[in-house]
């Protein structure tokens, strides 16, 4: 990946190919087919010793269509984006359980950009071609009491060290696992309009008000730190209409995101990159890394009017499981119950929280304690929507992949 590492503009021969993404899971491209490579490579450079507090003209942690773009990039142009981990720095090598209560979840999802990308407008889809990434070489994964799917449950704090090397994860905090690369990002955005951030948090301050849970606007570690980005700007937790926390894995090399354009330029962002992730996330962590990231910009003109989309839509060249994790597996099949035996009608997460807690019962079965099954949960066991027609039951199974466990 040396083109990842080039200066923040230079220019390529005529004989300089790309390659076409085909199968992707561990950050690499099979080349298939050639073509020439757009003229230039611009990249957004940072530095990986600070902080996004530290150094905020390079990214943002709110959406806000005030934020000034970092770059401009033309249509066709291969743009590299460096990433921080999750937490703005706030998790090292060093940290310890003991430092949870000290961090700051306000400067959560430090996000690389905005590029502005020429030509975009309303009303247009912003294709976003994912040709690379390349994660660091050490990750972790929290269980935070209070955070997390199981929140009311899990309250013994327990933090996973990742070493990524040869194409997985280990932890010796989770022995006997190995979690094999597939890296994505979590996080990737286009700017929302004023009327939007103003109608989003609306709608989720009405959420609160109905005993929801929401995060509404908030200045304190905002970036950037003044006016109305930081007053109004949206928090980066949940997924919306803009694209954001989607957390989907299939986002891998070779995916291609089409974002509706709010904006002129549209003012694409990303961060939060992830080494590998169950479907589900659901202890709040995944493998949580810092990536170099390379896409391809392409815009659809008038695409999002004419077809009436309104949420970003994904496309890969294939749906299929990373080969290494195909063969045996064991799973756990969840019922819309609660834990004393209540039938909740059709309700999902009921469903989903039945298979996940008869999942951490088999990996206990299997030695492990309650806190290292919930890390193995979140990092490699996928929620599967089964059925959702069969009232009062909705059906969710929890995957585990048998691969992950060391012979």
């Amino acid at each position: 990946m040396a083109w990842l590492r080039g200066s923040v503009l230079r220019a390529f021969s005529p004989t300089d190919r790309v390659l076409e993404p085909v199968e992707a899971y561990c950050g690499t491209i099979r080349r298939t087919n050639h073509r020439k490579r757009a003229q230039y490579v611009k990249s957004i450079e940072i530095d990986r010793s600070r902080s996004l507090v530290e150094e905020p003209e390079k990214g943002h942690n709110r959406f806000h269509p005030d934020i000034p773009p970092v770059i401009e990039v033309d249509e066709g142009e291969e743009v590299v984006f460096q990433t921080r981990t999750s937490m703005d720095n706030q998790f090292t090598p060093q940290t310890i359980e003991a430092d949870f209560p000290h961090m700051d979840g306000l400067r959560v999802h430090p996000l690389t950009g905005p590029a502005y990308v020429k030509g975009a407008k309303p009303g247009d889809l912003l294709e976003v071609e994912f040709l690379e990434i390349e994660t660091g070489t050490w990750a972790y994964t929290g269980v935070i009491p209070g955070r997390g799917s199981l929140r009311d449950i899990m309250d013994v704090p327990l933090l996973a060290h990742w070493s990524l090397q040869d194409g997985y994860a280990t932890s010796p905090q989770v022995p006997g696992v190995r979690i094999p690369s597939a890296p994505f990002m979590g996080i990737s955005a286009v700017a929302p309009s004023h009327v939007q951030v103003r109608a989003w948090a609306k709608r989720e301050a009405d959420a609160a008000a109905r005993g929801g849970l929401a995060q509404p606007p908030n200045a304190k570690s905002a970036v950037p730190a003044t006016g109305p980005a930081a007053e109004e700007g949206l928090r980066t937790i949940p997924p919306r209409e803009n694209g954001g926390n989607m957390d989907v894995k299939q986002m891998t090399v070779g995916s291609k995101l089409l974002f509706p354009v709010f904006i002129e330029g549209a003012l694409f962002s990303t961060g939060d990159g992830h080494f590998a992730q169950g479907d589900g996330e659901v202890c709040i962590h995944a493998v949580e890394t810092d990536c170099t990231v390379g896409v391809r910009f392409r815009v659809l003109e008038g695409e999002a009017e004419r077809k009436n989309i309104r949420v970003p839509r994904l496309i890969h060249e294939r749906y299929a499981p990373d080969p290494r994790l195909q063969g045996r597996f064991a799973a756990t099949i969840g019922l819309s119950l609660q834990e004393d035996g209540t039938n909740v009608s059709e309700d999902l997460n009921s469903a989903c929280r039945h298979a996940l807690l008869q999942m951490l019962d088999l990996l206990q079965e299997r030695g492990f304690t309650r806190e290292q099954a919930y890390v193995i949960c979140s990092v490699a066991v996928d929620l599967k929507v089964s059925q959702i027609v069969d009232a009062p039951n909705m059906t969710v199974t929890a995957v585990l992949p048998e691969a992950i466990f060391e012979a």
